[in-house]
Formats: C-alpha cells, sequence, structure tokens
C-alpha cells in the first residue's frame, strides 16, 4: 500500500526519467501485474486524443470500478501522464475522466477511463493516513501530500462534493529553480540578502507563490550560514542543506497549527522563518512578532498587488488593533512581490509578471495613514528599479519588448491598458 509523504524520503532508489515517475510504494507481485494490467488497458486506447478541452470533451461513459485496477497502478499512470504533459494540476471525480490543467486549460485526459465514486474512494483510502481519512470524514476535506521516487510531490486536497470524493492535486516540482532560470527580475533578488524584517509573496492560486519563495530560500541556502526554519501546509519542495542548515516542519505531522509553530520556532534558534501562509490574525501577529524580533519573515498572502496586500492585512484587525498593526508594518515590512502567471508568446509555458516593491521612508509613512493606500500604487508607478521599484505594468511593458508575451495578453492585465499601450507604441 502506498504510504503518505512524510519525511520526503524514499524508500527505493530514486530513478529518473518520467517513464519511471511513480508513487513512493514497494509493490508486492499482485500490484506490479495489476498495475501491467492497467498500462496494458491504456495501452489499447491511445487512439483516442489524449487532451481534450474541457468544453469540448464528449460526455463521459461510466467505466466500472471493478474494471480499473489496482488504484496505485491507476494514479501512477494519471500522474505520469499529467507531468509528461507539464500539467500543473490534477482533478479527479466521479462520472469523469481525469483532468489535467496545462498552460492554464483544464484538459480531459480522454485516453483514460471515467472513473467510479467507488473509484474514488479507493484512490483516498490509498493515499491518505487513518488520521487523515478521519479528518476526511468528519471535516468533509483534507491537504496531504504524496511523493514521488523521483522525488516529485503532489499536494493534494480531498474533499466531498455532491455527497461523493474528488481530489485536486497539484504538481509540484521539487527541484528548486535557480531564480535567473524562472526569468525573475533582479528587483526580486534583493529580498534573499536582507538580514531582518517580513517578506510578502502575493497573488492567485497557482500563480507560481510557492517556486519563487524557494527559489529566494535556496538563495539564502547557497550563500549564507544560516538556519532556515519552515512551516508549511503541506511541505512542498524539499532543500538539502548548503551553506544552511534547514529544518522544515509541516502541520498536522511536525507541527499542531501554523500559531503554535511560529511560537515554537523562535526557540529553535532561527536566522529565516518561512511561514507557508497567513490564514488568520494569529498567524500574521506571529510573522510580524517574528519580524520585529530580529528575524528575516518570509510569508504568503493571496492579494492581487503590493497595495491590497497592506490593506487585506489591516483590514483583518479593527479600531486600537489596526493602528498597533500599521506600526508594525510600517517598522518591519520589508518587501511585497506579486505575482501573476501569463501565456508565453511561443504558445509553450507561462512567464511570471511581477510587482515589486522594497518598503523606503515614503512608503512606511503611507502604510501608517490608512486614508492613502492608494498613494502607494502611485508611488510604485513612479519609482525607479535603482530603489528596488517594479510596477506589473514596467514589467509588462518589459515582456512585451523582449517578445515573452503577447502585448494584447499585456494590455488584458494592465493597471493601466491605456497607458501601457501607449508605452509599447513609443509615446510613453
Amino acid at each position: 500500500m502506498l504510504n503518505p509523504d512524510v519525511n520526503g524520503v524514499s524508500s527505493s532508489d530514486n530513478t529518473k526519467g518520467a517513464e519511471s515517475f511513480q508513487f513512493f510504494d514497494k509493490e508486492s507481485t499482485e500490484q506490479q501485474i495489476a498495475s501491467q494490467n492497467v498500462n496494458e488497458a491504456v495501452n489499447e486506447e491511445q487512439t483516442i486524443n489524449l487532451e481534450t478541452p474541457l468544453e469540448t470533451a464528449p460526455a463521459p461513459q461510466v467505466t466500472p470500478a471493478a474494471e480499473m485496477g489496482d488504484p496505485i497502478a491507476f494514479l501512477n499512470t494519471v500522474v505520469k501522464d499529467s507531468v509528461e504533459r507539464r500539467a500543473s494540476d490534477i482533478h479527479l471525480r466521479a462520472g469523469r475522466s481525469p483532468l489535467a490543467r496545462i498552460d492554464s486549460v483544464l484538459n480531459v485526459l480522454s485516453h483514460l477511463p471515467v472513473l467510479s465514486e467507488q473509484d474514488m474512494e479507493n484512490f483516498a483510502r490509498a493515499i491518505l493516513t487513518s488520521q487523515q481519512w478521519d479528518t476526511l470524514q468528519d471535516g468533509l476535506q483534507v491537504d496531504s501530500s504524496v511523493a514521488t521516487d523521483t522525488g516529485g510531490r503532489l499536494r493534494v486536497n480531498t474533499y466531498f462534493q455532491l455527497g461523493t470524493i474528488a481530489m485536486a492535486m497539484r504538481v509540484v516540482q521539487t527541484k528548486v529553480p535557480h531564480m535567473r532560470d524562472m526569468g525573475l527580475p533582479e528587483a526580486i533578488d534583493r529580498a534573499a540578502h536582507l538580514e531582518r524584517g517580513l517578506v510578502i509573496l502575493t497573488g492567485a492560486t497557482g500563480s507560481g507563490k510557492s517556486t519563487t519563495i524557494a527559489s529566494l530560500i535556496d538563495e539564502i541556502n547557497r550563500n549564507y550560514a544560516k538556519h532556515i526554519i519552515t512551516i508549511e501546509d503541506p511541505v512542498e519542495f524539499m532543500f538539502e542543506d548548503k551553506k544552511s542548515i534547514v529544518s522544515q516542519r509541516e502541520i498536522g505531522i511536525d507541527a499542531p497549527d501554523f500559531s503554535k509553530a511560529m511560537k515554537a520556532a523562535l526557540r529553535e534558534d532561527p536566522d529565516v522563518i518561512l511561514l507557508g501562509e497567513m490564514r488568520d490574525k494569529e498567524t500574521m501577529e506571529a510573522a510580524l512578532t517574528a519580524a520585529e524580533t530580529g528575524h528575516l519573515v518570509f510569508t504568503t498572502l493571496h492579494a492581487p498587488g503590493a497595495p491590497e496586500t497592506i490593506t487585506r492585512l489591516t483590514a483583518e484587525f479593527s479600531g486600537e488593533s489596526q493602528v498597533t498593526i500599521r506600526a508594525k508594518l510600517s517598522s518591519n515590512l520589508r518587501a511585497v512581490i506579486a505575482q501573476r502567471l501569463l501565456p508565453r508568446k511561443s504558445g509553450e509555458g507561462r512567464v511570471a509578471a511581477v510587482e515589486v516593491m522594497h518598503v523606503n521612508a515614503r512608503i512606511r509613512e503611507l502604510i501608517l495613514d490608512p486614508l492613502r493606500a492608494k498613494e502607494i500604487g502611485d508611488l510604485l508607478k513612479k519609482t525607479s528599479l535603482v530603489e528596488g521599484m517594479l510596477s506589473f505594468d514596467e514589467h509588462l511593458f518589459q515582456l512585451v519588448k523582449t517578445e515573452q508575451i503577447d502585448e494584447g495578453e499585456a494590455l488584458k492585465h494592465a493597471s493601466s491598458a491605456t497607458d501601457l499601450k501607449l508605452k509599447i507604441d513609443g509615446f510613453g
């Protein structure tokens, strides 16, 4: 049976290449036979298009659960197919073939059979621990992670919809990419060389925040002798000790919750703390306290841009508490990096468009005054890269000029499409 990923350490030798991409599992002889049978069944259906856009997919025909074979073998097939197609997410639900999100578009893997309710239960029982299964039954949803013997990882949310189990799997590329290989602007690099303070990465789900923050942590790991503590739910990228030592704690396995893990981290001699997400007032206060006491703290938040991040944070508090939190933010916030992923002009893959705000004296002043939040956005547009600032529109302009994205795509995501168009046409 598949063991859920706890420490991210394989019980077997790693094998490179997509052909060997599979879940951690020492298969029995029976499981190997089942895996072979499933693969043969899949090969028989190769005449069907491998990817069908969701809106044009044919009406599903339900395959009985008994014909599905071993659940682990089938999941191996789904993950292997999805990874080969550079999918970012996989969706499993009763009444449909598996779906994969490729370059932001959901596609039906129509060469794979339609799943039944029993299949979904079998999948959940295969990848969840008994404790996680109980959590699913009681709370109707549960987060988990699964590692593969090629070093890959899946972040899995198992939940109920219309009374049946469904799964959303995020494919995590665990090899931490270098910032230059990701095409990120130099304005971001400064955050990895700070001594203390709070750095927030913002953006929608699936915008690449985790990858960018991991590249910043890896930059520190390669260049400085520090103790880095990560607190995540679940752990995504696995870090190897380089110049630094990295302690990785997963909620539910290594720590009970974010708030308690943050409090404990301050007693674990950290230099750098990665808090996976600021989810509530408690974790926001804990992150600010850690930054206030001389640590460098990286965390994420769901907000569209740098100015909105300030508003989103302070809106969690009221009355005198908001005054206090603004004062703490003004003193300890060092940078906000907002990110979106846009399709490349070539049609292959996506590229990050970012907004970078490094906090200076003027921005500290604006953070303190709730009536002047809009001025932060205006200041971003006027301040040069020399001061560590980069607005979304400026970066979109750079991406268009270097032919990484299409002009129409840039205008669609611009804060001011009119101003950006004028600049692209040479009038800005």
